[in-house]
């Protein structure tokens, strides 16, 4: 009862929240730190004590309240635990005895437990060493049999068991130093596997490097065979249709193919480049690996193209050709079988670097050439190279370009080799009739060239229409059309005859017939010399169809459709019209020799007193010169050329005849002389009318005779004669007896003419005809005069 008045007193002299807050936290046994916290934050420490000052004060009257009440009890309780502790003492005194007697009997066991617990440890730590040992033992096995694999360079099964220490072991090794020695040593060995497998990638680098060019030979080689099967085949099927028009035989055409295994011929090892590029993956490195092998194979690359400067390139151009086109083969190689470690992306960046170093190392030396055959050379060998690599699939349109842009200096070269050949061929010709005394001269000089039909067989010794001139130009022409074709074919060209066309007029126009032209009008050639140059051009002339077709079977086109074309050459009208510019060479060589014959006439004595009975001296030099010219151009020239020939020499003689008389160098001339001159046209026509007849002439129908190109002075010469020379101004007579004289030539001559010689004695009659003939000769020399 009177502790409420208390506990009143203590809420009501404190904060009355702060104090009941309190008791209950200190009833429950809950910490007061939150509180105190809370009031030394709020900045009121002084009303917390104050409260807790109350509590204690409280609980102090509690407890007296409580003793007050108790206190019997309490006095009770006291003497009842006093007697517990004389009970309490005897127990111990009890328990201490048997503590001493337990201690004693027991101190044996305790011996052995210890000695059991000891053996328990140590069964315990020799466990935990089997264990130790077991994955040290596992893993230094594993340590040397990875060095026996590196040992015996087996990379492969090396780089697995390192993988198996590092991932099944190394964090599981129980001793410290045993695992900081492996974990120290396996990336050592795998830098060593590294350096092993870089090593026998660098000697590889060196090895195919060397095998590169043997590789590049052996398939270049390869693709040479190839081509000559081809050419064969073409050949053979070319020679079937030259001896059979009929439809070929197609049993004639069996291609032997062998199948042969191109890559199988190409034995080069690239088992170091799959190691170095599957270690380099293994380690983790593989695109280091690849940019590696990028850059050091540009790098060869680069240096294999280098020119070689201590040889001439037509020595060098084949070993470094055959070096590029092995590079590549290797590179394909590797692209295809190497999972991975080029892409084709830079295969074809490397083959276009390469493939413009090598057009412009091949224009640069095509440009340097100065031979056909050499320019033609390297040519061939750049084709092998394209073909070669083309069936690797690279590109090759910048070879083909560069063999194209230089087909043009490649003939012009040709053509001037061809010059040269020609020119000395026709320089040391003999210009006589090639004469055959074997079948196989025969075949070789007539046969081949088709001069005679195939099937022909002459006797021998077989005197030839041509010089020996001639095959060996046709033997020039169709090695110039096969090294044409050698240039073009295997260009990219599929159908090159009409290019080989134009070279071929070109070789015939620009050289064959400027030669020609040269040695006609260069006139060294005697006049057999210069119907035999003309006998060869018409030979040379007729062979275009010839060598028209040898191109065309020589392109692939058979004979047949060949034929068929219409399109011929320009060079046969061209030398058609240097045949006839020879024709016109005889005439005038001719006409040069006439002349030395027709100076003999300064020494006809133009007054002669008496008819002459024999003609002039002149004459008989000339008729024995006609006689040579014909017989000599019969054997060698086409009747054609015949008729040119003697037409032009028996106007020339006519020519010079009417010349003399028109001269200042007679002065004047009798009738006898006049007769001299008759008896001259007499042989003359005679000889000229049994050569237009015996040689054939007749059969051409030729509207004019030999003897018709003497017609202007057998007209004269009749003129002069006549007994009414004034009937030269009667229209009709005159178009019908002497439509070919000219007013003024007549003139010139009529003022000339007298009737007698300057003598005393002459029969009544002579001088009465004379003297007629004088009148009428007067009445024609006025009316000239008044004509004129």
């Amino acid at each position: 009862m009177t502790a409420q008045p208390k506990k009143r007193t203590v809420i009501e002299s404190g904060d009355g929240g702060l104090g009941l807050g309190l008791a209950a936290f200190i009833a429950n046994g809950e910490d007061l730190g939150p509180i105190i916290r809370h009031a030394f934050e709020s900045g009121k420490p002084e009303a917390l004590m104050q409260n807790l000052r109350s509590i204690v004060k409280k609980k102090e009257v509690e407890i007296e309240e409580l003793c007050r009440l108790h206190y019997e009890e309490f006095i009770l309780a006291v003497d009842e635990l006093r007697g517990v502790l004389v009970d309490a003492e005897e127990l111990k005194s009890m328990l201490t005895g048997e503590n001493i007697h337990l201690q004693e009997v027991s101190s044996v066991s305790l011996l052995k437990l210890d000695e059991l617990f000891e053996l328990y440890s140590v069964k315990k730590n020799i466990g935990e060493a089997i264990t130790t040992l077991k994955i040290c033992v596992k893993v230094i096995s594993l340590c040397m049999a990875c060095n026996g694999y590196i040992a015996e360079a087996k990379f492969h099964p090396a780089l697995k068991t390192l993988d198996m220490i590092e991932k099944g072991y190394l964090q599981n090794i129980p001793l410290k130093l045993l695992k900081k020695v492996v974990a120290k040593h396996i990336p050592l060995i795998k830098m060593h596997i590294e350096k092993k497998v870089c090593s026998e990638f660098n000697d590889w680098l060196v090895h195919i490097r060397r095998m590169a060019k043997q590789i590049g030979q052996v398939s270049i080689s390869q693709a040479s065979l190839a081509r000559q099967k081809d050419e064969e085949m073409r050949a053979q099927q070319r020679e079937a249709e030259a001896h059979s028009d009929a439809k070929p035989d197609e049993h004639m055409y069996t291609l032997d193919v062998e199948n042969t295994d191109e890559e199988s011929t190409l034995n080069f090892d690239l088992t170091p480049v799959y190691r170095a590029h599957h270690m380099h993956i293994r380690l983790g490195i593989g695109e280091k690996f690849r940019d590696y092998y990028y850059k050091n194979r540009l790098m060869q690359l680069n240096l294999d193209m280098q020119i070689s400067t201590s040889q001439p390139f037509l020595e060098s151009h084949q070993p470094l050709l055959a070096q590029v086109a092995g590079f590549f083969i290797v590179e394909q190689r590797v692209l295809r079988s190497a999972d991975g470690l080029l892409s084709e992306s830079q295969v074809e960046t490397t083959w276009e670097t390469a493939i413009a170093k090598i057009t412009s190392i091949l224009e640069d030396q095509f440009a340097r050439m100065s031979t056909a055959s050499h320019l033609l050379l390297v040519k061939d060998y750049v084709t092998l190279l394209g073909t070669t690599v083309s069936k690797y699939g690279y590109q090759i349109t910048q070879l083909i370009q560069v063999i194209e842009k230089n087909k043009d200096k490649y003939h012009q070269l040709l053509l001037i080799e061809c010059r040269k050949q020609i020119d000395d061929i026709l320089a040391n010709d003999s210009y006589e009739q090639m004469i055959i005394k074997k079948e196989y001269e025969y075949n070789m000089n007539v046969t081949a060239f088709h001069f005679e039909p195939d099937d022909a067989i002459p006797e021998f010794p077989y005197v030839a229409p041509f010089s020996s001139g001639v095959p060996d130009v046709c033997r020039i022409v169709r090695s110039f059309i096969e090294d044409s074709i050698s240039y073009l074919s295997y260009s990219g060209r599929m159908n090159f005859y009409e290019v080989v066309k134009g070279y071929l007029d070109r070789l015939l126009i620009e050289v064959l017939n400027d030669s020609l032209l040269n040695m006609i009008y260069a006139r060294s050639l005697a006049m057999s010399q210069m119907m035999q140059l003309a006998g060869n051009i018409s030979v040379l002339e007729q062979s275009c169809d010839m060598f028209l077709l040898f191109s065309a079977q020589q392109c692939g086109i058979p004979k047949r459709i060949a034929q068929r074309s219409h399109s011929g050459l320009t060079a046969r009208a061209v030398l058609k019209a240097s045949q006839n510019a020879a024709y016109n060479a005889l005439i005038n060589l001719a006409n040069f020799k006439i002349d030395e014959f027709m100076v003999l006439l300064d020494n006809v004595n133009w007054i002669v007193e008496e008819a002459p009975d024999n003609p002039n001296d002149y004459m008989n030099e000339v008729l024995i010169y006609l006689e040579t010219l014909v017989s000599t151009a019969q054997e060698i020239l086409p009747l054609e050329a015949l008729y040119k020939v003697v037409s032009g020499a028996m106007s020339h003689i006519s020519d010079s005849i009417m010349t003399t008389l028109l001269n200042d160098g007679v002065k004047r001339f009798t009738v006898n002389a006049v007769m001299g001159i008759d008896i001259d046209l007499k042989l003359l026509e005679a000889f000229a009318d049994e050569k237009f007849y015996s040689t054939g002439l007749s059969d051409l129908g030729k509207e004019t005779t030999f003897a018709d190109c003497l017609v202007e002075i057998r007209q004269l010469v009749n003129l002069l004669l006549s007994s009414q020379p004034e009937n030269f101004m009667n229209p009709v007579i005159r178009e019908k007896n002497y439509g070919s004289l000219d007013y003024k030539k007549v003139a010139i001559v009529c003022d000339k003419y007298k009737d007698f010689a300057d003598g005393l004695f002459g029969s009544l009659s002579n001088r009465n005809k004379q003297n007629a003939r004088k009148r009428s000769m007067d009445v024609l020399k006025r009316r000239l005069k008044d004509f004129s």
